[in-house]
């Protein structure tokens, strides 16, 4: 049933895309330019690619909800995370993580100080 619902998503992905790019451009991305009788006009609004559009994202959002659900309960009915959960304490600020001794300075020589750093005035 999970591969039926995922195959159905991308075919009504794909048919939202489709849609999408058929619609002609009105010109008026982020509110700039277009015309008057755009979008917002009875015609407008009741164009078989605008209610495609509409239908085809409300199915695409209900098929992603069932599909998280379905995704869920597949793995036991539980979504397992750290937050508020046993955490082993953060390691030490000298820790290494390639499994080494602490860091020493290149040839045991002890860290410059201010003085020491010509680029330091």
């Amino acid at each position: 049933m999970f591969l039926f619902f995922t195959v159905l998503q991308a075919i009504v992905a794909a048919a939202l895309v489709a849609v999408i790019l058929m619609q002609r451009s009105e010109g008026g991305g982020l509110g700039i330019g277009g015309s008057p009788n755009g979008m917002m006009s009875a015609r407008g609004a009741a164009d078989f690619l605008t209610r495609s559009t509409k239908w085809l994202a409300v199915a695409f959002v209900v098929l992603s909800i069932v599909l998280a659900a379905m995704a869920v309960e597949g793995a036991g009915g539980t979504v397992e995370t750290t937050l508020g959960g046993d955490t082993e304490a953060a390691p030490a600020a000298d820790y290494d993580p390639l499994g080494g001794a602490p860091a020493a300075p290149a040839g045991g020589a002890e860290p410059a100080t201010p003085s020491d750093d010509p680029l330091a005035n």
